[in-house]
Parts: C-alpha cells; sequence; structure tokens
C-alpha cells in the first residue's frame, strides 16, 4: 500500500510528523483520526513535497522508517475460519457477565473522549486471563484499523454479540452518539443478569431439597429396607406381606439386583424429556405449560413482557427503525407464543396498523400494556414508556419469583414428607403383625 508523510497535532496539542501506510489519502485520514490526531499535512512519498514536510528520497528507507513509526497495529494470534470467524483452541468464549463488563468499560472509555482504537487497546489488556475474548478483541481491532465501524467488527461474533447488540452499535454510529447506546446496552445487559440470577438463586433451595430426597429414598430402597426383607422372612415364614410392604420390597430388590438399568431409567426419563423439548410439539407444549402452570406462568409471562419492552424501548431510543427494532426483539424471544405475538404485531405496523391495537388482539398481552403503549403512541414517547413497562415488570418479576419459590418449598417438603412416610409405614404393617401373633 502507499506510503504517506503526516504532520498531525495529537489531543494534548503536541505536534508530530511521520509515515503511515493507508490504501489511500481518505483511508489515511480516517485511521490517523481514530488514533486522536488532527493532520494538518499529508503527503504521498516520492511526489513533490513543501519545505515543511520534505520528501523522502530513498524508497527503502522510508519504507523501513514507516514501519516503525507507523500507529501500532494490534497483530493478529489466531486464524479466521470459514466466515470470518476465529478459530480457538482456548476454552469457551465470553459469557454474559464479560460482555456486560466490556459494554460498561467501553462505554466510559468513549465517553470519557479516549479515540475507538485506543478503548480497544485498554480493554484488549484487559484480557489476559480470557485468551478467546482477547483473541477476539484484537479481530475487532483489526476490522477497526482498517477503516472498518465496531459494528462491522462485532457482527463477525454473532454467537456472543447478537442482532440486538450490534445493530444498537450501528445505530449508536450513524447517529454519533456511539457512548449512549453502550451505556444503554450496559444497563440493559446488567438488568438482565440481575434477573436471571434471581431466578436461579431462587430455584437452588428446591433443587437441593429434591437432590435430598432422592438421595433419602435411594439409601432406604438399598440398605434399610433389604435388611427389614430378612427379618420379615425369618419371623413370617412365608406369610403374605401387606400390599405396600409388598410394593416397597419389590422397588428395593429392582435397586439393589439391578441399579444400572434403575439409574439408566432415571438418566434415560430425563434424557427424553430434554429431547422432546428440542422437538417443536415439545418446545410448544413447555411453552404452554409455562404460561399455565400456576406460579410458574407469572413467572414466564411477565419475565418476557419484561424483555419485549426493555429490548423494543431501548432500540427505539437508540435510533433504530421501529420494523427492524420489533424484527430483532422478536428474535431475542424463545417462548413461542411471545414470538407469533411479536410476528403479527410487526405485519400489523408494516400494514400501517398501530402497535397497540395488534397487541390488544394478543392473549399474552395485558390490558395494562396494551393500554400503555396506545398512550405512547399518542403522545410520541413510546420508547420512555416502554421503559417504565419494563421497569414496573422487573419489580413484578421479583415479587413472582418469591412466589414460586415460596410455593415450591412446600411443596417439596409434603413430596418428601409422603415418600419417606410411606416407606416407613409400609416396613412397620408386618411388624404389627408379627407384634399381633407373638401376643397370641
Amino acid at each position: 500500500m502507499p506510503i504517506f508523510q503526516y504532520t498531525a497535532t495529537d489531543q494534548t496539542g503536541a505536534q508530530s510528523q511521520g509515515n503511515f501506510e493507508a490504501a489511500n489519502e481518505e483511508q489515511a485520514l480516517t485511521q490517523l483520526a481514530q488514533y486522536g490526531l488532527t493532520v494538518s499535512q499529508l503527503i504521498p512519498l516520492g511526489q513533490p513535497a513543501s519545505p515543511a514536510a520534505p520528501a523522502a528520497t530513498d524508497k527503502k528507507v522510508a519504507k523501513k522508517k514507516a514501519k516503525k513509526e507507523k500507529a501500532p497495529k494490534v497483530k493478529k494470534k489466531k486464524k479466521k475460519s470459514k466466515g470470518g470467524l476465529l478459530a480457538l483452541e482456548i476454552g469457551g468464549g465470553p459469557n454474559n457477565e464479560d460482555i456486560s463488563i466490556f459494554t460498561r468499560q467501553m462505554s466510559t472509555l468513549v465517553h470519557a473522549g479516549l479515540p475507538l482504537l485506543r478503548s480497544l487497546e485498554v480493554m484488549i489488556k484487559q484480557q489476559e486471563k480470557k485468551p478467546k475474548f482477547k483473541a477476539m478483541l484484537e479481530e475487532i481491532s483489526e476490522k477497526v484499523s482498517s477503516g472498518g465501524n465496531l459494528s462491522d467488527g462485532l457482527a463477525m461474533y454473532p454467537k456472543v454479540f447478537d442482532n440486538l447488540y450490534v445493530n444498537m452499535v450501528k445505530a449508536g454510529e450513524a447517529g454519533g452518539v456511539l457512548e449512549l447506546v453502550l451505556d444503554r446496552l450496559a444497563q440493559f445487559q446488567e438488568k438482565s443478569i440481575r434477573t436471571i440470577n434471581k431466578v436461579k438463586s431462587a430455584m437452588i433451595y428446591p433443587s437441593v431439597i429434591m437432590f435430598v430426597a432422592v438421595g433419602i429414598v435411594t439409601l432406604l430402597m438399598m440398605v434399610v429396607v433389604p435388611q427389614f426383607q430378612t427379618i420379615f422372612e425369618q419371623m413370617l415364614r412365608g406369610a403374605p406381606l401387606p400390599a405396600p410392604t409388598q410394593i416397597v420390597i419389590n422397588i428395593s430388590e429392582l435397586f439393589s439386583t439391578h441399579p444400572i438399568l434403575v439409574l439408566g431409567g432415571m438418566f434415560g426419563t430425563v434424557g427424553g424429556v430434554m429431547l422432546y423439548k428440542k422437538t417443536k410439539i415439545g418446545a410448544k407444549t413447555f411453552d404452554w405449560l409455562g404460561l399455565n402452570v400456576p406460579a410458574v406462568k407469572d413467572v414466564v409471562g411477565k419475565s418476557n413482557i419484561s424483555r419485549i419492552t426493555r429490548t423494543f424501548g431501548t432500540l427505539l431510543s437508540s435510533g433504530v427503525p421501529i420494523l427492524q427494532a420489533l424484527q430483532i426483539t422478536r428474535d431475542t424471544l424463545s417462548n413461542s407464543f411471545f414470538i407469533n405475538a411479536m410476528g403479527n404485531v410487526h405485519d400489523s405496523v408494516r400494514d400501517g396498523e398501530a402497535m397497540a391495537a395488534q397487541m390488544g388482539r394478543e392473549t399474552v398481552f395485558p390490558t395494562m400494556v396494551t393500554s400503555m403503549v396506545e398512550i405512547g403512541e399518542e403522545t410520541g414517547e413510546l420508547p420512555n414508556m416502554l421503559t417504565r413497562i419494563a421497569d414496573n415488570y422487573d419489580e413484578d418479576v421479583d415479587n413472582a419469583v418469591a412466589g414460586m419459590t415460596s410455593l415450591i418449598e412446600p411443596v417439596m417438603i409434603v413430596f418428601l414428607a409422603v415418600a419417606v412416610g410411606f416407606i416407613v409405614i409400609a416396613l412397620f404393617l408386618p411388624i404389627v403383625a408379627i407384634i399381633e401373633t407373638i401376643g397370641k
């Protein structure tokens, strides 16, 4: 590529000179601006130069000097696979918390006036313990340094930076408000992570109770019941056992003689349910259960509405067109009933109908949400109204999770009590018969 000699001033006002390699003059100016330099003179080497910036006469010296003095580029450390994605072999990719922290820090750096490339370099240095994420950021920095936009670099990793993220950054770049969009993205991700963590925390106690219940029942079946069975055979001498006792003993013998079969059946059942959930019918069944099972339906319904309104509101406030925002919002959902509803809303808006009109015809949207969206459309404050709805539903999700937890806990305890109680009663019924026989 051609080499240009430049004279420029940095953000502190200090003047600097050097050589820079670029495809053309426009790209050279763009790249130098990304490094925070204000160019006052730019001359292709080999052409007549002004006295203030004499041209280099030796081409080899010029190239050598340009290589030393040009702005540093981040070197590629990994090869690209097909489709422009990195073929990395180190661990897993960044998780949601890593992306949230990256977005928040990038927002802070860009808001402080740091050039985009310099901000990326700072973020790369912070990823020493996350080599895969570091390599991804290096590739994104390469894309930006070669004249591309940040959104173009992020789009190379759709599994890490989804459509929502990429399109919001693209809108921020187009409107010159990248730092504001990054701040909104960071807030959105932080609230989503908090909600997910609350649901996970709420499920820890019921999961522990279920694990303990399975462990206790397995211990009783494999250790305690066989000992009672030996006693019954010696004392009753072939007399028939009560039906509950016989059921427990049969289950115990199955545990003792075919443990692999029992474990295989347990894991097979769980695996079968998971495979069924991945099918189209199974996914729809679980989606329906999530919206109709008591206690669970409040969490699923309200969390989906919160996600829809916050995502859609964030996209609109960032300057994304409404039809594109509706499509992106639809793509972020996982419940098929809400996906279909948002698809219908998208089609109605495309046909010129008000958004609230179609939402009112969808059963998944409460009347309150539809009414507030209608008011937002009438007043021209739809993004702010959607954000308020999301804030309200975030609180409702917290309350719904607490309510679901408070209901699950006694249900699990009752289940454990019934299972253990049935085994104990079944074992004591023959003992009562033995005592009666001894008494006679």
